[in-house]
């Protein structure tokens, strides 16, 4: 694995700031910044399961102004029952945050889980519980639910993961979500449970020409990456966008190919196919045909191994 996701430092424009719900012994709490100045961050210790943060959460904070929230590890030594618990705590309380605008489920880093053991669970509650959400953000597809729906508020969605299943990608497929402004989801691998076909990849691009204000798609880290540029150089949707992020794949000189030779890529302010494995050759074509069009191009090569050139691999998996 060649990158390895951390702690969010700022989500939705804020800065996150941990709410660790700690009193002295005279029973008062730290001073805690305005409530809509910070994303908050919920995690359980070693010593504090997580309903005992949430309800210090919600007696502490003036909840009712909070605009951003971030879900961090929810288990003390090991997670038996993944996200859904939580799922229950906080969509229980949704009438407690009625101004929550973003959500972010699973801020955690390896030396807590790997991205492919994070037991995630049905995300569709999150949007249900806040029909005014704008932004939602998961870490981890291992038990990932997206059932259809429409959601007329929803701007931004970011799925990270080391495999994402076919079934959560084909729910999104069939979800109508008209406000979508951005949407980046990590494929992952096979071996992580990263099972999703070209087939798939085209259907949820054939919804997406229902969320007329997209104007950034990310399809990343995947190891049919080559299928993925296929698709995207015929996809319509496409023609709409401002940025394109097909990075941290197995993109080869055939996925290079295919994007040269589909539709004009010339209006995209922004295209990374950073972490490839297209030859030297095929990076000049590139270079050189949109180079001078598009604004910010990423071109940086995936590193080889010297014992095996031409083995390809994603960048996230375990």
């Amino acid at each position: 694995m060649g990158y390895y996701p951390s702690y969010l430092t700022h989500f939705h424009g804020l800065p996150v700031h941990h709410f660790d719900g700690v009193t002295d012994e005279e029973g008062s709490g730290p001073d805690l910044p305005a409530p809509a100045s910070v994303a908050w961050r919920l995690t359980a210790d070693w010593d504090v399961p997580f309903e005992d943060r949430w309800s210090s959460f919600l007696h502490q904070v003036r909840t009712d102004e909070v605009v951003a929230l971030v879900i961090g590890a929810w288990w003390q030594e090991w997670d038996e029952h993944g996200i859904d618990p939580v799922l229950d705590l906080i969509t229980a309380g949704a009438h407690r945050l009625p101004r929550l605008r973003a959500v972010f489920l699973g801020d955690v880093e390896s030396e807590q889980s790997e991205i492919s053991w994070i037991k995630q669970g049905d995300v569709g509650r999150v949007l249900r519980a806040w029909p005014g959400l704008y932004e939602l953000g998961v870490r981890g597809a291992e038990n990932l639910v997206i059932e259809p729906l429409r959601h007329e508020e929803l701007r931004r969605l970011r799925v990270e993961s080391g495999g994402l299943p076919p079934e959560p990608v084909r729910g999104l497929a069939a979800c109508d979500l008209p406000a979508l402004h951005h949407l980046e989801l990590w494929l992952g691998t096979t071996w992580y449970g990263g099972d999703c076909t070209p087939a798939d990849v085209r259907a949820l691009l054939a919804m997406l020409d229902r969320s007329p204000r997209l104007a950034h798609l990310g399809l990343r880290n995947s190891d049919i990456q080559d299928e993925i540029a296929a698709a995207v150089a015929a996809a319509p949707v496409v023609a709409g966008l401002d940025s394109l992020d097909l990075s941290m794949g197995t993109l080869s000189d055939e996925g290079g190919a295919a994007l040269l030779s589909g539709q004009p890529l010339t209006h995209l302010r922004a295209l990374d196919l950073g972490h490839h494995f297209m030859s030297e050759g095929m990076t000049h074509r590139v270079r050189e045909t949109l180079g001078a069009h598009i604004q910010d191009l990423g071109l940086t090569p995936a590193h080889r191994s010297a014992r095996r050139p031409e083995e390809r691999y994603v960048a996230v998996g375990e």
